[in-house]
């Protein structure tokens, strides 16, 4: 029995009355693994890569699908993408790093960032990173300086900023004028850009890349990124003889994180990004690039479901009631940091009446530590377990050591088996790489003023 949409795909009740995810019961790898705990569904993953390479294959034979990793990064979650012929996008040197240890190939690996340290494309180049996607003029210079020094020509895209609007959250939108992110087109800059990649002796310009946000349910978004692009295209090919190989444009498809969610399917969003590159670019005379699309959340979003363990209940009479669990912004800062609204569930009394409105609280010293306001659950009490779904992405990516608070640990289940892919840090691992003021203090130090 599937119990709703915003579940990883085998979600159900056990003769228990408990909350299951493939056959192994919530309460169970709570009692095994400790909580916070983050569940992530394998068929769920691999359910929603093959949906991509289907959607795009039902459109063109030339196309990337690229896993975004900073989503969620893991060792084998990288594995697990690659495993399904997708290639991935790192952000930094960290993720670049976790993908070249999972085995992922050089030539399958897309290098973003806004501001790339030296030292961060020193280590990509020497790794033999596939492709730059640069993001502004000294980044430009500095490759071409980078690929010269080694005697070699790096495969570049140009991050481009179309100044579309995405209906989402400001603070996910990437694509407006006004934006950390790209060459913009105002006064020719990116044009400026294209220009100067040609020139470059040690960069093959191969491609442009737009991403116009995230959480995105109205594809027209995408449809005028695209437009707009693609006269872009056509101005560098009239101007230069620019030849677009590849054209990446992007994420952002939204997922369903509560009931009243409405995104658009995996097979909307393909038609929507292939043929509309396929009509901009006949209207222009230009052939057919390789079109690259770059999911995260909506690979990894909905097979995430996270674990708490409730503690104290607060009621304020006529008011609300605060059910606060051994979790919250330190494994997911989402409602904190932009309003992220989530459901809930108690994994113990899957099959209770869910007929208590609550305050679902983080335990942190936050007055917003706050992960769902008014959720509909069962009667709570202390020792439940509560059950978030929708946490697979930009939240354990997202974790941090607030409070002094261990990151938690992290498992992937499969036909009745879980495993440990992330190992929940400890105490001792807080202070692994701090230093003591003295090595041999003598004594404490005196009170400030004494």
């Amino acid at each position: 029995m599937t119990h709703t949409l915003v579940y990883p795909i085998t979600s159900g009740h056990n003769q228990a009355g408990h909350l299951e995810l493939d056959g192994c019961d919530v309460v169970d790898l709570v009692r095994e693994f400790g909580t916070p705990l983050i569940i992530y569904e394998e068929k769920t993953i691999r359910d929603q890569c093959r949906r991509y390479m289907e959607a795009m294959r039902e459109h063109t034979a030339d196309f990337e699908v690229i896993y975004a990793s900073k989503a969620f990064s893991a060792l084998a979650m990288a594995q697990l993408v690659l495993e399904e012929g997708l290639s991935i996008d790192v952000s930094s040197a960290g993720e670049y790093y976790v993908a070249k240890t999972a085995g992922f190939p050089s030539e399958h690996i897309f290098f973003h960032g806004n501001n790339k340290t030296r030292e961060e494309l020193e280590y990509a180049l020497d790794g033999g990173v596939g492709f730059v996607v640069v993001d502004g003029f000294q980044e430009l210079a500095l490759v071409e300086e980078l690929a010269a020094d080694r005697g070699e020509c790096q495969k570049v895209l140009l991050r481009i900023t179309p100044g579309v609007e995405a209906h989402t959250h400001s603070y996910v939108e990437t694509g407006l004028v006004d934006s950390k992110f790209g060459f913009g087109l105002a006064d020719g800059v990116a044009l400026e850009a294209i220009r100067e990649a040609l020139m470059a002796p040690h960069l093959d310009l191969v491609g442009l890349h737009a991403h116009i946000g995230s959480q995105i349910f109205r594809l027209d978004a995408f449809r005028k990124a695209i437009a707009i692009l693609v006269e872009l295209i056509g101005q560098a090919h009239a101007s230069f003889g620019f030849d677009c190989r590849y054209l990446n444009i992007g994420g952002g498809l939204g997922i369903r994180y509560t009931e009243e969610d409405l995104p658009s399917s995996i097979g909307e969003y393909a038609a929507v990004k292939v043929e509309g590159v396929r009509e901009e670019m006949s209207a222009m005379g230009l052939p057919m690039p390789r079109v690259l699309i770059e999911p995260g959340r909506s690979i990894v979003g909905k097979a995430g479901i996270t674990a708490y363990r409730v503690g104290n209940i607060k009621e304020i009479p006529g008011i609300r009631t605060y059910v606060c669990v051994d979790g919250g912004m330190s494994d997911n800062i989402r409602p904190m940091l932009y309003g992220a609204q989530y459901s809930g569930m108690l994994a113990n009394k899957a099959e209770a009446p869910a007929d208590t409105v609550v305050t679902v609280a983080g335990k942190h010293c936050e007055s917003s530590d706050v992960l769902i306001k008014d959720a509909r659950i069962a009667r709570p009490e202390p020792g439940d377990i509560l059950v978030v779904p929708a946490t697979g992405a930009y939240c354990y990516a997202m974790a941090s050591n607030y409070n002094g608070t261990p990151r938690p640990a992290v498992v992937l289940v499969n036909d009745g088996r879980a495993r440990v892919i992330i190992e929940r840090e400890t105490l001792a691992d807080l202070v692994a790489k701090h230093r003591p003021l003295r090595d041999q203090p003598d004594r404490l130090m005196e009170p400030i003023g004494r």
